[in-house]
């Protein structure tokens, strides 16, 4: 059995989080996994995570200055044995992997999870970033991500025959959104059956764009009693609902769900799903999305372009740009023929079939 050591933050839901526990489902009972989480909590996920077989979760305060933890991480290292480890947590893993040169493991990955830099800049956290990425580039024997987008961003002067550099995209098992069971119903969240719901999943952060959202929500709400907006994620309760709340257009047209360990069941409410993100790795939901046959409005960074058919390319739009997100929406809201004919379910399943892309992730550990 291959023992492998990956490094995440924490256990909360969001995209390398639930990449991995998907993955380590897909090979559960092959794999004896420790996951070392950097930020000292676990998080909604733990649960899902202790049922994996043979896995062992470890939390740990490690600091960006704190060689004590550096040190307690190079001691688990080198007590563990394992063949690999893996790191999600982009430049950052420079100090892990370091630990793990030192501590004699041989398969050494640094996997980016995100396209750009996913901090507040200042001169000495680039400066320190700067540092993190050469520990990468010097202790890393593979450097993985899910877009080319993010090579391109950290890595734009590597050589493309350079082997040590792939990418493998996001699996997704299809069979868990084209299910008919326990789906729910518009009416469940106090909807009209005709209801045309725009929808989107994600956690709230300024990534994901929820001002853009709400602003399109505040002009299409006013103008069409038909629709709603339904927002799922972690934080958008906390983040939203006391503005939602007190508006007089949004109050009974915006749903607010926050983290949902079911989205499977809900996305099929959805008419239209919305994604106006700014910046992206690999979006994990808008690949479910695509997979339950939803038509997709949704900005034109590079990690979408990625992501998406070309049919749908020349309708992505600026992240910022709320009249013409209004306009797309609306379009769809207006044209059921349009909504059928964009319909992406086939090729996402093609596209991002587990067998095949866990599969390339497991054979690099």
């Amino acid at each position: 059995m291959r023992k492998v050591i990956f490094v995440v933050s924490s256990l909360n839901s969001g995209g390398i989080e639930n990449y991995l526990l998907r993955f380590l489902n897909f090979f559960d009972g092959q794999i004896e996994p420790i996951v070392i989480c950097k930020g000292n909590v676990f998080g909604e996920l733990e649960e899902g995570y202790k049922k994996v077989r043979h896995i062992q979760l470890i939390k740990m305060k490690v600091g960006y200055f704190n060689l004590n933890s550096y040190y307690a991480i190079y001691t688990i290292l080198k007590k563990s044995k394992a063949q690999s480890v893996c790191d999600f947590t982009g430049n950052f893993a420079g100090l892990v992997l370091l630990m793990a040169n030192f501590a004699g493991i041989k398969n050494r990955i640094s996997f980016y999870r995100g396209s750009t830099n996913h901090f507040k800049e200042s001169k000495v956290k680039l400066l320190y970033n700067l540092i993190m990425l050469q520990l990468v580039k010097r202790n890393a024997t593979k450097i993985l991500s899910n877009s080319y987008a993010a090579l391109d961003y950290f890595y734009s002067n590597r050589d493309n025959n350079d082997t040590s550099f792939k990418v493998i995209y996001n699996g997704i098992d299809a069979r868990k959104f084209n299910s008919n069971l326990n789906k729910f119903k518009k009416e469940d969240f106090k909807i009209p059956s005709n209801g045309f719901v725009v929808g989107h999943t994600g956690r709230y952060n300024a990534a994901k764009n929820h001002d853009t959202i709400i602003k399109v929500a505040e002009k299409l709400c006013a103008i069409y009693p038909n629709i709603y907006f339904m927002l799922c994620g972690k934080d958008t309760e906390v983040f939203l609902t006391k503005y939602i709340l007190n508006s007089s257009i949004l109050k009974d047209k915006v749903k607010i769900l926050g983290y949902r360990n079911d989205i499977p069941k809900i996305l099929p409410i959805f008419d239209i799903y919305f994604f106006p993100s700014i910046t992206e790795g690999q979006p994990n939901s808008l690949i479910e999305a695509m997979i339950t046959g939803l038509p997709i409005v949704a900005s034109n960074i590079e990690p979408i372009i990625e992501t998406t058919p070309n049919l749908l390319h020349n309708e992505l739009l600026d992240p910022m740009d709320v009249e013409g997100f209004c306009r797309r929406i609306e379009d769809y809201y207006l044209n059921p023929i349009k909504r059928e004919n964009n319909n992406f379910s086939e090729w996402a399943k093609m596209q991002f079939k587990p067998e095949i892309l866990f599969n390339q992730f497991y054979d690099e550990l």
